[in-house]
């Protein structure tokens, strides 16, 4: 097995298959433009899939989707099980999501992303089979201080003396969604701040755990697939990732159990939901957002912003590209 271990070989990939993947996001973003903000978030992701899917095919590596569109989207490309790149090169986990926030993107609101993530063959933990899972996110200040059995209030406490702060500046990221309504409340009640998501809670999760950002940690019930795509990102960053699977029903639980996954409460730590040092995370803006800004077409121009986050160096490159938007629109 081919690993993403840095080295001068041209089989082990490094920073040139993480600009290569780039090309994809940035495809699967260009490529939604037309859709932002027109209520169509199916047309939208059809359109993202085709194109990360296509230029997915150019590069040179032996891919298998761990993570992909999966069953809830219907996905007849990007599924899970398929096979991408050249089959040439390292052989890799990957994790795709072409646009993290249909949903924002067909509102034409911020925080929509195109992302892909890779770490070596068979690191990947594939928990397809549950939708959901509970999360907890924080910066390298997290680290053996916050544990996600803990009351979220004790959590809070417990970060704030660890930045140094006075709990009354922690901001903490959620979902804005009924079932965290009493989290909510007991953020509030602690005496932090929230910052309520509409969707994309993969740029929630990453926000928190950067030392720059607005946010201190993300809690909170999302996606399954996008915690595995965050905690690819966490890991690079050195910040803190636990997550519990969530089934939503007993024939939900089974599948999860059949899989071999915990279904019953048990924490998955960062090296259980990826495996080894080697990860790779890349993420185009859709739309606008704190993490990077969304495409914008000018003239005969279009501009992206992405981002590459590689662990083996510990890095975190923006990529500020303009497009001829003849080739692309």
């Amino acid at each position: 097995m081919v690993s993403l271990t840095a080295d001068m070989s041209p089989l082990h990939p490094d920073r040139n298959l993480a600009l290569e993947l780039v090309r994809a996001t940035e495809a699967a973003a260009i490529r939604s433009v037309p859709f932002i903000g027109r209520g169509q978030k199916e047309l939208a992701d059809g359109a993202a899939v085709d194109a990360m899917r296509a230029f997915l095919s150019t590069v040179n590596f032996d891919g298998v989707i761990v993570i992909g569109e999966g069953e809830k989207d219907n996905a007849p490309m990007l599924f899970n099980g398929e096979n991408v790149g050249t089959g040439r090169g390292p052989q890799c986990d990957v994790a795709v999501d072409p646009i993290d926030g249909t949903s924002l993107t067909a509102a034409g609101r911020n925080n929509a992303l195109s992302v892909l993530a890779v770490s070596d063959r068979g690191t990947m933990l594939d928990a397809s089979s549950v939708f959901y899972m509970d999360k907890l996110v924080t910066g390298p200040a997290g680290v053996g201080v916050v544990d996600i059995r803990l009351p979220i209030g004790e959590n809070i406490r417990l970060l704030a003396k660890a930045l140094g702060k006075p709990v009354d500046e922690i901001v903490v990221s959620v979902l804005h969604r009924p079932r965290h309504d009493d989290l909510i409340d007991q953020i509030r009640e602690a005496g932090a701040g929230t910052r309520l998501m509409s969707d994309g809670d993969v740029a929630g999760g990453i926000n928190a755990a950067r030392h720059n950002a607005r946010t201190d940690m993300c809690v909170g019930i999302g996606g399954s697939p996008e915690g595995i795509v965050t905690a690819c990102a966490i890991k690079a960053l050195g910040g803190h990732i636990q997550g519990r699977l969530w089934p939503r029903d007993d024939d939900e639980k089974q599948k999860g159990a059949d899989a071999g996954l915990k279904v019953d409460g048990e924490v998955y730590e960062a090296d259980d939901l990826v495996r080894g040092k080697n990860t790779i995370f890349v993420a185009t803006g859709v739309t606008n957002g704190e993490l990077v800004a969304g495409v914008r077409r000018e003239g005969g121009f279009v501009y992206s912003e992405s981002v590459v986050i590689r662990s083996a160096s510990g890095t975190l490159r923006r990529i500020n590209s303009e497009h001829l938007t003849s080739k692309w629109l």
